[in-house]
């Protein structure tokens, strides 16, 4: 695989993974894969800048956001520290700041880092007015009613602490291992599937439509992050980390001029807010790795799950000297935990199909309690990870829960092992079809070729058509797509268009229901041709290939008459990708849904208006976008820069042409822009430039 190939098929496994762990709550990987993909992604883009994507992974965080809430924007942006897991980095991040203040004395702030939803309140006149979650870091989901069920957030300020009359405080909503397992075993009770662990069951409680429910389960809150601006103004910030630029305040109450980050915590506390015991001030290396150390085994005993520790400079006035790289502030780091390791016996093997034919295996054990929940199953994601480790039936395994989330072995205890024990095969046909595995050169997976006869991925892949980014048939789900498939009233993905009100409502009950299905699956006939394309699920073409391959080709007729060689003429569109496409096009079953789509009326082509939109005025320019807009979403302006022959560019450097600028620009961009002197464009002076 070349690098070219590489990175796209890392861009399109982090938008998935990214999907899974901020949107469905379903996460299949471990952060520490995550971030390990994301950095091989970051240094292949370092090599490789002519494959620039703004829609990278690299360039935005993941999103919580769920169309079910009210959207708002947040007057500070709320972004992630990078995370590290050794003690070297973190040594090394500590000679950094020593480096960056010339020697002076500094201290460091140690904190818990929680493992629950991002959250940010707001409070004007000793009441809370707002709570919103982090969602894709510059806007969220407007969650007050639910939050206000939560029993350690105040509503109402006790008056005459010296609060100031309007503030933000940020921290993490979560689930008590105790109301945890409650809620798990009332789900397994009434044949519901238990969550997979605290943080997705405070998620998936947070966003319930149902206050009362969100009140019955529990959750708990620690806040550590506390924003006052100051007086008659807003200072713009970096990102959620950024305290120094914006938390020196003076009100008309008896708030005092901090100096300290743990003092901000301090004065919190005193509000009424709850504020982790755990936090502790060291002044030196060592005194930072005792902590480390401390927490790492007493953290089993806390009544809420952590996966790490947050270590920030404690001065206010040495942060803003340090500032900020392009991704994150200097002055923090977050450090995870090692993950915790059981050892359990080895007793099956199974293995699942995917929506691509991708086959995993899985490990069923001995049922095993691990980061306080009872594991029975674990991942073993290919056949070269099974002949790693070398594996017997009936082995003993050691198992981890990489991020305290996806169980997962690590090793193997062939002390153990019993010598008549024969070595685990990985199988040669589908469990589900039985069509003969194959194995594309280059790849660590099996896939099973019968992509439109094989069950679990013919209704993947009308999972996939249906997804918000797809078609977005908000209407139908997992459960509903599985229930027509069993009654054979679709057997893929053009079926969906022949529905009727009366073949849903067969129990004579749902009529109401039904016409909204069908309405909604009649109305997915006005989404754009780029995201048809995307929802066809041709393997390896995401969401930002394919609109890289609408605009090219412009409709459906010219893409599936494309050759291997044209789609590789296009830029991030690599050789295997190519394949993929044209492979696609040339099964007939594939054939026959593509053409019922078009006599269903779905758009096929791109619009008029997106192809006469099309200028070259910004051809030739790097552009990079930075601020909050009003007249469009970033989005919006990366499309707009696109359709006008510009390039996005996510960091400033002497090749940046201009910089589109909303509101709260980062600072560290600025300085670098006036340094450089590349010329900063108001959202105003762009669109007049355009018209």
């Amino acid at each position: 695989m070349t690098e070219q190939e590489r990175i796209q098929q890392l861009r399109s496994q982090l938008h998935e993974h990214n999907h899974r762990y901020y949107v469905l709550n379903q996460p299949i990987i471990s952060d520490q894969e995550f971030d390990l993909m994301m950095h091989e992604l970051q240094d292949l883009e370092a090599r490789h800048p002519e494959l620039y994507d703004a829609n990278s992974p690299t360039m935005r965080v993941g999103s919580d956001i769920t169309k079910e809430f009210k959207q708002v924007k947040h007057k500070y942006p709320m972004l992630s520290l990078a995370n590290t897991y050794s003690e070297q980095d973190v040594a090394e991040w500590y000679n950094q700041v020593s480096r960056g203040l010339e020697g002076e004395p500094f201290e460091v702030c140690c904190e818990m880092k929680y493992d629950g939803l991002s959250i940010s309140l707001t409070y004007e006149h000793g009441r809370l007015t707002q709570a919103v979650t982090r969602g894709d870091g510059v806007q969220g989901d407007d969650v007050t009613a639910n939050v206000k069920t939560i029993r350690s957030i105040p509503l109402v300020l006790q008056p005459g602490l010296g609060w100031p009359d309007g503030f933000e405080i940020r921290g993490e909503i979560l689930m008590p291992w105790e109301s945890f397992n409650r809620l798990n075993a009332e789900r397994e009770d009434i044949g519901e599937q238990p969550f997979a662990n605290p943080r997705n069951a405070a998620s998936g409680t947070l966003k319930s439509q149902d206050s009362h429910v969100v009140a019955e389960r529990g959750l708990d809150a620690y806040l550590y992050y506390l924003l006052v601006p100051q007086e008659g103004e807003e200072r713009r910030v970096k990102s959620e980390e950024s305290h120094a630029d914006n938390i020196h305040s003076k009100s008309n109450s008896n708030f005092t001029l901090f100096t300290l980050h743990s003092s901000l915590l301090e004065q919190a506390s005193r509000w009424g807010f709850k504020i982790s015991d755990g936090v502790r001030v060291a002044h030196s290396l060592q005194e930072i790795f005792d902590y480390i150390s401390y927490w790492d085994k007493e953290r089993k005993n806390l009544p809420v799950a952590t996966d790490g520790i947050v270590l920030k400079v404690n001065s206010l006035r040495q942060q803003r000297h340090l500032g900020y790289t392009a991704k994150s502030p200097r002055w923090a780091i977050a450090y995870k935990f090692k993950a915790e390791r059981v050892c359990t016996r080895l007793q099956e093997v199974t293995y699942q199909v995917g929506r691509t034919g991708a086959i995993t295996p899985v490990a069923n054990m001995e049922t095993v309690q691990l980061a306080g929940t009872r594991v029975h199953r674990a991942t073993l994601n290919n056949e070269d990870f099974i002949r790693s480790f070398d594996l017997h039936e009936g082995d003993w395994v050691y198992v981890e829960k990489g991020g305290e989330i996806i169980p997962k072995i690590v090793g193997v205890d062939e002390s153990r092992r019993d010598p008549s024990a024969q070595p685990v095969r990985f199988i040669t046909h589908c469990p589900e079809c039985g069509a003969e595995l194959r194995r594309v050169e280059g790849e660590a997976a099996h896939y099973c070729p019968n992509d439109t006869g094989c069950p679990p991925q013919i209704k993947g892949r009308i999972e996939h058509f249906i997804a918000r980014k797809a078609m977005n048939i908000d209407s139908l789900g997992p459960e509903t797509v599985d229930t027509y498939y069993e009654r054979g009233l679709i057997e893929n993905i053009a079926d969906l268009y022949t529905l009727t009100p009366d073949q849903l409502n067969y129990e004579g009950n749902r009529e109401k229901s039904a016409r909204k299905i069908v309405a909604a699956i009649e109305a997915s006939k006005q989404v754009p041709f780029e995201r048809v394309v995307f929802a066809l699920g041709i393997r390896m073409v995401g969401e930002q290939t394919a609109k890289i391959l609408a605009r090219h080709f412009k409709s459906i007729e010219a893409l599936r008459n494309a050759t291997v060689e044209q789609l590789t003429e296009v830029d991030g569109v690599g050789g295997i990708i190519a394949v993929n496409i044209v492979d696609y096009f040339r099964n007939p079953k594939n054939i026959d849904i593509v053409d019922r789509l078009i006599s269903y009326g779905l758009q096929m082509q791109l619009s008029e208006q997106q192809q006469t939109q099309q200028s070259t005025l910004l051809e030739g320019k790097s552009i990079v976008i930075s601020g909050v807009f009003t007249h469009h979403s970033r989005d919006e302006y990366k499309e707009i820069i696109e359709q006008n022959g510009g390039k996005n560019v996510g960091s400033i450097s002497g090749k940046t042409s201009f910089i589109l600028a909303g509101d709260n620009m980062g600072p560290s961009k600025l300085e670098k822009a006036q340094k450089l002197g590349i010329q900063i464009m108001s959202e105003d002076e762009f669109l007049a430039m355009l018209s």
